[in-house]
């Protein structure tokens, strides 16, 4: 089922994400008054020169249509930036979306190679079996660690505990410092303090990501997050210099891609 649930991930982060019906309702408001704003503007030409012409009586008429035209003005930029902030949402989605696969990728390659081992101690299995039993005490599974990590995940990305999420992030990492998933949880610790709006917590949690683990594919994200939490705290300076330093660092990436949009606002 996780290896379903990442393929249909994946194949929803590969394909463009549609845009909604309020934004291409916006689209083609936006059209309407660009057409709109073009006769405005003929028609104040050639009132003008109407003016310049005869010399009588269309001063009202002039400041009537320059009025319009402010309104239209007004109107159009208005709509423009709702435009973008559509656009920008969709955009953070599609990122949002990619951790998510990122997580999951590394998850079902975790269970796979436990798969592996289990079927490996098959044989094992089964030839202790011809052995004859002895009562045993029953006693309660214990959570394998990818279940654990998946558990703490599931709480930070759906918001529902970022404080309890954060917890077991950090019993994770505390007791399985050598597994495949423990820079992600470290990360991840990092995300579940900025959800909880520990943002200075937040930056030394993804510096530590940043500064450890410079090669690891979660280390663009740190700097990223890293750079949305000095902006939440008003930083804006080293929020924009930390940007700057993930382009430098890792300019192909996705995280780049996000930090020159966030330059150019």
């Amino acid at each position: 089922m996780r290896l379903a649930l990442a393929i249909m991930l994946m194949l929803l982060i590969g394909g463009c994400v549609p845009p909604s019906q309020t934004q291409l309702r916006m689209e083609m408001d936006l059209e309407q008054m660009k057409r709109r704003l073009a006769q405005l503007e003929v028609q104040q030409s050639e009132t003008a020169q109407a003016e310049v012409t005869d010399g009588t009586g269309l001063q009202r008429q002039v400041a009537e249509m320059q009025a319009g035209l402010d309104n239209m003005r007004v109107e159009f930029h208005s709509v423009n930036g709702l435009i973008d902030d559509l656009g920008r949402q969709q955009r953070d989605l599609a990122q949002e979306l990619r951790l998510i696969q990122d997580d999951l990728n590394l998850q079902v390659d975790s269970l796979t190679s436990r798969i592996e081992e289990l079927e490996a101690g098959g044989v094992t299995a089964a030839a202790a079996s011809a052995a004859p039993v002895q009562p045993q005490i029953a006693q309660i599974p214990q959570q394998t660690p990818e279940q654990q990590y998946e558990q703490a995940l599931r709480l930070i990305l759906d918001g529902s505990d970022f404080v309890r999420g954060r917890n077991q992030m950090e019993a994770f990492a505390r007791n399985h410092p050598h597994h495949d998933l423990y820079v992600n949880a470290l990360y991840w610790t990092g995300e579940a303090m900025y959800g909880d709006k520990k943002f200075e917590l937040a930056i030394l949690q993804f510096q530590d990501v940043i500064s450890r683990y410079p090669r690891h594919s979660k280390t663009p994200d740190a700097l990223y997050k890293q750079a949305l939490a000095f902006n939440a705290l008003g930083d804006g300076q080293n929020a924009r210099a930390t940007m700057r330093k993930l382009i430098d660092s890792y300019p192909a990436s996705e995280q780049a891609k996000a930090a020159e949009r966030f330059l150019q606002n």
